[in-house]
């Protein structure tokens, strides 16, 4: 899979996620892909101080992303 081609296909999976993030006042952003293998995303708006965001990052974030594309390894959260 070429660069391009992850980052396509994690903007795909942060589409699909972003809807369920929405109803609850939040938001996501890409920030950077490094190495193709690892994904930085800033959780936005009500997910910022929400109490299970790290679960959110871990169980629906990522899950998604790897998805997508199998090859990512991590998904971090910075401010």
């Amino acid at each position: 899979m070429t660069t391009e081609e992850v980052m396509a296909n994690v903007l795909k999976a942060l589409d699909e996620i972003r809807p369920f993030l929405n109803s609850d006042g939040g938001d996501i952003s890409l920030i950077a892909i490094e190495e193709d293998k690892h994904v930085k995303v800033r959780l936005e708006g009500a997910c910022t101080s929400c109490s299970v965001n790290q679960m959110t990052l871990k169980a629906g974030v990522e899950t998604t992303i790897k998805k997508y594309v199998p090859q990512i390894e991590t998904v971090e959260n910075v401010l």
